[in-house]
Parts: structure tokens; C-alpha cells; sequence
């Protein structure tokens, strides 16, 4: 895909913040903080508003550029938990607040999300759900102009820092009249984009969730401690526990009944912009690897020379051009209105695959200082892990694609 001078430009505004964004990123990682002083610099390139229109201080940009800046994020910033919260901000709540939020709650939103200063949580998964969404347990009950949120939530991201949290809930187990008006679901049940959105949905009618925006602080919302974790240890997670939480009807992101359509929709740009960030990571650490290969000797020649590294470096960049071209394509054919149930499964699949393979072949040829921590390779390798768990397992991927293609 080509990008104009002014697409390039804006992507290297990104990559020469690296050393500044990257800065003690090892010490984030140990010390599991959320760098509040880097986000506040990401704040100033305008990231956060990429695809949101300008009428609301984003800026207006398409889902291909949002994807290229974004990639130019995690090729530039070694903070790959910064990356991931920030992509997750934007994805989880300003995408689907623009698609399907009021006018009002675009208004009063919208401005906060787009600069970064009201960070935001995505509170989807349950302690006992993972990728079955449908199966969830968290209700909101009607009580006049308002709904009573009640269950719990894990695995929230940004939770422990966000001022605003989407939240997802069954309302009723019929299709509402509001849903009903607006079209109900864009697909049927399994056929969504998202990994989370694509797992066993037949215990309740889909058009039973809807989505919800809850701010901070709102009386009958509590937050566990933040979740230590393997990797992405700079962002942070935690449990969100809903207790008669009273959130008005007019926070309903989309129609009463239709948010499994407003997360089918998240998981699309989830997927795909947040890969994009890992393609970046992918090519930053192959551009490591090579480096190393040629000035690194032993037995009196650069280890490059040997067949055995030579192939792992060459499959990792192999990994870098699939994972990219697989999800720029998908773009491309979700900008025009195409059916990307199947290319989607398929690019997350290789995507976060690959980055697996990639940081495991870094480690083994950066050798004993790739084990070290100092070096930050290891991290790399758990941070990739959780690319094979979050917008769906890639045993649910391999699942979905099975089931679209008639097994």
C-alpha cells in the first residue's frame, strides 16, 4: 500500500518520539507502572484522535493511515505496553462512540478520548467467560430513564487508570424495538470479527447486549487491584465490580439490544489496529537481529554467516511482510464494504503468531544476553505471548475460520 508524503510525515512525528517514548521502559516493565508521563507526550501528537473526525478534535483519518501511523508506534516505542494501552483507548471506546454513540455523548466524550486526557478501559471479559461473550453474566436492568448494572469484569485494560469504561451487559433476552429499528445485528452469531465476539453465542439471543458508558467514580462501580501478568506488564489491568451501578438509558453506546453489532464492530479495528502495532514491533526487532548477526562473531566469522541463524532471521522477516500484508489487505477490503470474517481471523492468527516465533528467534540469537534482562528481549517474548489470548485465542480463530468455510 502507498502512502502520500503527508501519511509518511505524520508516522514520523511518531517514530521520532522512540528514545523519549522508550525511555526506562525497563523499569516500567519490573516495576509493572503505567508510564502516565509518556502518554501524556503521546497526548501531543494527536494518536489518540487519528481516525475520529475533526469536529471532535480528532483527525479524521482512515482506518489504512490510522494503521500505518499506529505501526510506526510500535516500530519506534520499546514500551509495548504504552502502545498497547494507547491502541486499546482508541479502538475500545473512540471508535465505537463515533459509529454509534449519540450526539450528546459524541459531544461530551468524544473531545476528552481524542486528546488523551480521559483515559479509557474496555470492560468485556468475565472471570469465567474468556471468548464466550454471550455467555456472560453481567445484566443491566431497565428503572425508568436508567439502567442497574450488576456483575464483574476482568481482564480490564487500562482499568486502574481509565476515567471511562465501556461496559457490556445483557439487557433482556428479545430483540428490543430500538435494536429492531436500527437493523439488529450486521451478522449472524459467530460470524463477527472479533475473537471475543466469535465464540459460542447460542446460550442467549445476541441482541440481548448492549454497551455502556460508565464513568469512574459512579456510585456501585469498584475496581479490583491491578492484575499482575506475564507481559505488557506497563499496562495495566484490573477486575471491575458492578453493584447496583445506575447508569442513565442516554449512555447506551448504539440502540438498546444491539451491542453485540458495537463490539463486532470494536473487534475489527481492534484487531487490526492493534497487529499494526505489533508489525512495528516485529520490525524493529528483525532490524535488531540483522544488526546483531552481522557484528557478532564467533568461530571467527559474523553468526549471520551461519545457516542455522541465517534462516531464523529470514523467517522472521518473512513473519514481518505476511503479518503486514494480511492486515493492510483486510483493511482494504473492510474500507469497501467486504465480508472479512475469514481474512481477519487469518490475519490475527499470523500476526500474533508470528511475533511469538519472531521473539523467541530473537532471543536464541542474541544467545545468553537475549535471556538477559537487561537487554529486553526476554520481555519481547512474553510480551508476544499475550497476542495469542486478547481479541480472541487463536484456538478460537482457528475455530471460526473451520466454521466459515463449512466445517
Amino acid at each position: 500500500m502507498e502512502f502520500s508524503d503527508e501519511q509518511r510525515a505524520l508516522r514520523a512525528t511518531i517514530v521520532a518520539m522512540g528514545d523519549l517514548l522508550s525511555k526506562g521502559h525497563l523499569d516500567n516493565d519490573r516495576e509493572r507502572r503505567f508510564p502516565r508521563e509518556k502518554w501524556d507526550r503521546l497526548r501531543e501528537t494527536g494518536i489518540f484522535g487519528l481516525p475520529i473526525q475533526r469536529r471532535w478534535g480528532g483527525l479524521g483519518l482512515d482506518l489504512p493511515t490510522t494503521m500505518y501511523v499506529l505501526e510506526g508506534l510500535g516500530y519506534a516505542c520499546r514500551d509495548a505496553g504504552l502502545s498497547f494501552s494507547a491502541s486499546t483507548h482508541l479502538v475500545s471506546a473512540g471508535i465505537p462512540v463515533q459509529r454509534f454513540g449519540s450526539a450528546e455523548l459524541r459531544r461530551r466524550y468524544l473531545p476528552g478520548i481524542c486528546d488523551g486526557s480521559t483515559i479509557c478501559g474496555h470492560a468485556i471479559t468475565e472471570p469465567g467467560g474468556g471468548s464466550d461473550v454471550m455467555g456472560m453474566r453481567t445484566t443491566a436492568r431497565p428503572d425508568g430513564d436508567h439502567f442497574v448494572l450488576d456483575g464483574s469484569k476482568t481482564f480490564v485494560s487500562n482499568g486502574p487508570v481509565a476515567g471511562l469504561f465501556v461496559v457490556y451487559a445483557h439487557t433482556g433476552d428479545r430483540m428490543g424495538a430500538e435494536a429492531a429499528r436500527t437493523g439488529g445485528l450486521a451478522e449472524r452469531p459467530g460470524e463477527g470479527a472479533g475473537g471475543a465476539a466469535g465464540g459460542r453465542a447460542g446460550r442467549r439471543n445476541p441482541a440481548s447486549l448492549t454497551a455502556f458508558l460508565v464513568e469512574a467514580g459512579t456510585p456501585g462501580l469498584a475496581l479490583g487491584s491491578p492484575l499482575e501478568k506475564m507481559g505488557l506488564r506497563s499496562s495495566p489491568l484490573c477486575e471491575l465490580f458492578l453493584d447496583g451501578c445506575r447508569v442513565p438509558r442516554s449512555h447506551a453506546v448504539g440502540a438498546i439490544g444491539a451491542g453485540f453489532l458495537v463490539l463486532d464492530h470494536v473487534m475489527k479495528w481492534e484487531i487490526l489496529c492493534s497487529f499494526s502495532v505489533t508489525v512495528g514491533e516485529m520490525a524493529h526487532r528483525l532490524e535488531r537481529c540483522v544488526d546483531y548477526a552481522r557484528s557478532r562473531t564467533q568461530f571467527g566469522s559474523p553468526i549471520g554467516s551461519f545457516q542455522s541463524v541465517a534462516n531464523l532471521v529470514v523467517e522472521m522477516k518473512i513473519g514481518v511482510e505476511s503479518s503486514r500484508r494480511w492486515l493492510f489487505d483486510t483493511a482494504a477490503r473492510l474500507v469497501s464494504g467486504q465480508n472479512v470474517a475469514v481474512d481477519l481471523a487469518i490475519a490475527k492468527l499470523v500476526a500474533s503468531e508470528s511475533n511469538v516465533r519472531s521473539a523467541l528467534a530473537a532471543v536464541q540469537i542474541f544467545g545468553g544476553y537475549g535471556y538477559l534482562t537487561e537487554y529486553g528481549i526476554e520481555k519481547e517474548l512474553r510480551n508476544a505471548v499475550a497476542g495469542t489470548i486478547y481479541s480472541g485465542t487463536s484456538e478460537i480463530q482457528r475455530q471460526r475460520i473451520a466454521a466459515l468455510i463449512g466445517l
